[in-house]
Formats: C-alpha cells, sequence, structure tokens
C-alpha cells in the first residue's frame, strides 16, 4: 500500500517562457521559486506548500493544440479566496473565462487556459460566493 503525505507539484509543457511566466507572475499572481540549473527551460511557483513546474517543451504531446475552455479535459485546480474579485481581476486583464457557478461538485468554478491552453480550474466553496 501506498501512503501519500502532500501533492507535491504539478508540472505542465509550455512553449514560450516568457509569455508563460508572464501569465503564471502577472496573471495568476504565483510567487516564482528558485530553480535548479537544469539544462532545459522552465520556471517554478508557489502555491501554499506546493508547487507548479514550467518545463519548455514545445514539441510536447501534452500542449493543446485547439485552445477551446472546457471543464471536462485536464486541469489544475487552485482553491482562491473570493470568487467575485478573481473573476474581476481575470476579466480586467482580458483572460476569457468559463463560469460554473452550480457545479454538482460543491464548487463555484471559473475555468481558464493559460497561453499553451493548459487548463486551469479557480474555485472556492459555493456557500462561500
Amino acid at each position: 500500500m501506498i501512503q501519500y503525505k502532500e501533492l507535491h507539484h504539478v508540472s505542465l509543457s509550455v512553449s514560450d517562457l516568457e509569455r508563460a511566466k508572464h501569465f503564471y507572475s502577472k496573471i495568476l499572481c504565483l510567487p516564482e521559486l528558485p530553480r535548479p540549473d537544469f539544462d532545459f527551460e522552465g520556471a517554478w511557483y508557489g502555491i501554499g506548500q506546493q508547487q507548479l513546474h514550467l518545463i519548455v517543451l514545445p514539441a510536447s504531446q501534452t500542449i493543446r493544440s485547439q485552445k477551446y475552455l472546457s471543464s471536462r479535459e485536464g486541469h489544475f485546480a487552485l482553491r482562491v479566496a473570493n470568487f467575485k474579485d478573481t473573476i474581476n481581476w481575470l476579466k480586467e486583464n482580458s483572460v476569457e473565462i468559463l463560469e460554473k457557478l452550480n457545479s454538482k461538485s460543491g464548487f463555484a468554478q471559473i475555468f481558464c487556459a493559460d497561453p499553451d491552453g493548459n487548463l486551469i480550474e479557480l474555485n472556492v466553496d459555493q456557500k462561500e460566493i
């Protein structure tokens, strides 16, 4: 049997590091972390005790060719402090969003995508709206 402590990190492939760093630093407001001097480009971000790792690999099989928003494709989810503030911030920064206020999950959800089409869910408990 495997016993888990926590999710440590999620890694995403990106095609353009500066464009991706702008999105994750300036739009999603994630703090960048120091990263080892690997022989490939990338960036690390902190999310609470967990991390998000970006890896530059333009030919990656995980970069979506169609960039439409969907709540059913692979994504990672971040819990946010304020649903309405998050929506307003994303709209002010011209980020396309898909809102699902009354999801059966019990979360009020906002879906968006980074410049490479990696899907991100931002959510709060529906009782907190």
